[in-house]
């Protein structure tokens, strides 16, 4: 098994990082080229993970305060201030199994300050593999929702990460 290697998204990924984020929809919500120039720059961390040199996966992790129109963020927003929201994670079909995920959410972790780390994950159409990540990971549900208006359903997790009002 192959070191999992972090870094910043870099502009050059950005083209990369579409495709393989359209291509893991529902899982995550499409984006355009246009709305993900945007989204990385608001990012309190947009990582991308390497397996022997390829792009293996990613992770765009949000602060509270910005000015992002995710009806998922919204409802989060209004009920915690200190924390840091994963809008998206990918892992690329080879590269499941080898601790990508993982390695991706230790690196936010360690790039925040917050107390709290919170996701969403499909609950219709039903994500069973993200759900079992995040479970292992320790996040427990704190609410549920049908944000789109097209039947898909959400479970809102948290997880906490540090005491609350705790800097590193």
């Amino acid at each position: 098994m192959s070191d999992v290697r972090i870094r910043p998204l870099v502009e050059d990924d950005l083209p990369e990082v579409l495709v393989r984020n359209n291509a893991a929809v529902p899982a995550v919500g499409e984006l355009d080229a246009e709305r993900l120039a945007e989204l990385v720059p608001m990012a309190a961390s947009a990582l991308a993970a390497e397996l022997d040199g390829d792009l293996a996966g990613f992770v765009i992790a949000l602060p509270p305060g910005v000015a992002y129109t995710s009806p998922n963020y919204a409802w989060l927003s209004s009920r915690y201030d200190d924390f840091v929201y994963v809008d998206r994670v990918v892992v690329l079909p080879q590269a499941q199994g080898r601790g990508v995920g993982r390695a991706l959410y230790d690196a936010v972790v360690a790039r925040s300050s917050a107390s709290l780390l919170l996701a969403e994950v499909n609950t219709r159409p039903r994500n069973d593999v993200s759900l079992a990540f995040h479970d292992r990971y320790g996040f427990v549900p704190v609410g549920e929702a049908a944000p789109y208006g097209d039947g898909t359903e959400v479970v809102y997790l948290a997880k906490r990460i540090r005491a609350e009002g705790a800097r590193t």
